[in-house]
């Protein structure tokens, strides 16, 4: 993958972000069954690719080393027939989505403070990759749907101790006067 231009200011890298961040939903929901087909296990290891105009490739990592940007998950292809689609889909997700912080924080590494702040919050405002292709609301629209639309500081007591199918561990905090937290229930799988 060439990289035909640097983004230079907040503006610019975050409009790359979605860029990128579109093609991997649009690979990994509309475009499935030829990302699915594309990712063949009997091929060498395969990277997702997001490209700032909205458009998704599979391809071999980058030749160079060091790669001009910061490369996604190598070999996704492999795990495809050792799970279940969902599974595997997700895992995808998860890995788009820390490759996609990876880029913007390799374009932003040359800002200020509050620049990568700002970048950090315009991105953090959008639902990751993997809240959509689960279809899972972030906790800020949780937040959001519980208060009945309304902002307000959370109580002493957060969320409930559960497992979902795919394994995801929610766990039980207690806040304190004083900042602190106390964690209960901490390990549940793979202990």
């Amino acid at each position: 993958m060439e990289v035909t231009y640097m983004p230079r200011t907040v503006e610019e890298v975050f409009k790359d972000y979605r860029g990128r961040r579109a093609s991997m939903i649009k690979a990994l929901t509309t475009d499935v069954e030829e990302f699915y087909r594309q990712c063949d296990p009997e091929k060498e290891n395969l990277c997702l690719y997001g490209l700032p105009d909205e458009q998704w490739e599979v391809n071999l990592p980058a030749e160079e080393v060091p790669p001009e940007l910061p490369e996604p998950a190598l070999g996704i292809n492999f795990a495809r027939d050792g799970m279940q689609r969902k599974d595997w889909l997700s895992l995808v997700a998860v890995h788009s989505d820390a490759w996609l912080l990876a880029v913007a924080s390799f374009y932003g590494a040359r800002f200020d403070k509050n620049d990568r702040k700002r970048l950090f919050n315009m991105i953090n405002d959008l639902p990751t990759v993997f809240e959509v292709v689960t279809r899972r609301k972030s906790s800020k629209e949780k937040t959001s749907v519980n208060n009945g639309g309304s902002k307000s500081k959370p109580s002493g007591k957060m969320g409930a101790d559960k497992v979902s199918e795919d394994g995801t561990v929610t766990l039980s905090m207690t806040i304190h006067d004083e900042g602190r937290f106390s964690r209960r229930n901490s390990c549940i799988r793979g202990c």
